[in-house]
């Protein structure tokens, strides 16, 4: 515990101003802030999400950023989403150009171009997509594990929601900006998907290993900053991989430096075994964990047992198998509430929140889903803050308790549905999955 929390302790930071912090609650707080902020940009606007879609928020935002550009052409701004999900459509959906056909339609429409980059971590998608987040506008960053989307937006009437925080400091725009300049934007693997002919993911092999290779060995770079008694700290921390992997290492600090409480946020209860093993010491030393987690219904893979069933839609239900797993061996700690699970159930929207706060004195804001895919094959980045004045507590406090208040405190692991509860096709999938043992190589990549 002492040695995870001096390593945490050493790692160099960014000072800021906590004044200059701000949450925002909603993702209509978070739209309004973005657009906001794309209008008024004077030198630079970078975002990093997996996608921007080819639906009316993905075209208002794409449709501003080149508005933009028309009224500066000085103004440089590059978009970075994941190489393959932009080039197909949805899943499940009839074989399309993607996301890529709308970027090729505004590009001709536009006099002065955007940069709109598709970034191929891996070969296939499946074995890893860019996962990076930020969106760095001026001296801004806007930091949230949100795509660009309808959803997300909440254009209409349905959310995903999210977390989302606002930075003003140059040393980490800066930061963020240089990352994305030196290891992505020039490399011979990275390409422009507005272009009217695109190279084959096939013919760019050998430049996508060669990538990969070079964002395993990938880090923020900036000179260390001394914080006052008055500021906080930030350390950008990004890894990919198993190996060498900074943020992997530092998540797991986190949880073994507990003193006291620890509240951890993820989409997909899947917590890879290094995690599990942490949160598993924690509660033996008898620290209070916290989790919230998204029920199956709130999951973005949900589909209603009224509308056609895909293969896909077992993903929820496996995420619910492992959660009662995890609460029936833990009753006892559940029952002493020194366990403490929160469903998150809001009508017909999603969850999508992750992170971590750890004794009011560190916090983690990341778009890593804490899963062993996010742990093994995704580019994944993080902000962890350093707080021991507790300058944001106030701040976070609120924010925990606008996620807490469409959650459900489970007393028993037997409030979570069984198998046998489940729509007759999920329970065929479910048992197809665990005849052929196929379930453990799953867990790998989900």
């Amino acid at each position: 515990m002492i040695a995870s929390k001096n390593l945490l302790e050493q790692l160099p930071t960014i000072a800021q101003d906590p004044t200059k912090f701000e949450v925002l609650f909603s993702a209509h707080q978070f739209r309004d802030r973005l657009l906001s902020k794309i209008k008024q940009a004077k030198s630079r606007i970078y975002l990093v999400a997996l996608y921007l879609e080819n639906d009316e928020a993905g075209r208002e935002v794409l449709t501003e950023l080149y508005e933009a550009k028309q009224r500066n052409p000085q103004l440089d701004i590059t978009v970075c989403v994941d190489w393959h999900r932009a080039q197909r459509g949805l899943i499940g959906a009839q074989h399309s150009e993607g996301n890529a056909a709308l970027y090729k339609e505004f590009a001709q429409k536009y006099q002065h171009p955007i940069s709109i980059l598709g970034v191929p971590v891996r070969g296939k998608e499946v074995f890893g997509v860019l996962h990076l987040k930020g969106f760095i506008i001026d001296d801004t960053v806007i930091y949230s594990g949100a795509s660009l989307n309808n959803i997300y937006l909440h254009q209409n009437d349905k959310y995903r929601f999210d977390r989302y925080h606002v930075m003003t400091n140059p040393t980490l725009a800066n930061t963020m900006v240089q990352y994305i300049q030196h290891y992505i934007s020039n490399n011979s693997a990275v390409n422009c998907l507005s272009q009217p002919e695109r190279p084959s993911t096939k013919s760019l092999k050998t430049a996508i290993k060669q990538f990969r290779t070079s964002l395993t060995q990938s880090h923020y770079q900036f000179t260390p900053e001394t914080r006052s008694d008055d500021e906080v700290g930030i350390t950008p921390l990004v890894g990919v991989g198993k190996r060498r992997n900074k943020l992997n290492l530092h998540i797991n600090n986190l949880i073994a430096c507990a003193e006291k409480e620890i509240t951890i946020l993820t989409p997909y209860f899947n917590f890879p075994k290094s995690i599990a093993k942490e949160v598993k010491r924690a509660i033996r030393r008898g620290v209070k964990v916290t989790i919230i987690v998204g029920d199956k219904t709130a999951n973005d893979f949900y589909i209603p047992p009224e509308e056609e069933f895909k293969t896909i839609a077992g993903l929820p239900y496996l995420y619910e198998i492992n959660l009662r797993h995890f609460a029936r061996i833990n009753e006892a700690h559940i029952a002493s509430r020194q366990l403490s699970i929160h469903l998150w159930k809001h009508d017909n929207n999603s969850f999508h929140l992750k992170g971590m706060w750890v004794d009011k004195e560190y916090m983690l804001l990341t778009g890593n889903n804490l899963n062993p895919r996010a742990w093994k094959l995704d580019l994944e980045n993080g902000l962890l803050i350093q707080d021991p004045a507790q300058k944001l507590t106030a701040q976070f406090e609120l924010e925990l308790s606008s996620i807490l208040e469409h959650t459900t405190l489970i007393g028993s692991f037997k409030q979570l549905d069984t198998i046998d509860s489940y729509p007759e096709e999920v329970q065929k999938l479910i048992r197809k999955i665990k005849r052929v043992k196929v379930d453990r190589i799953l867990k790998q990549i989900l």
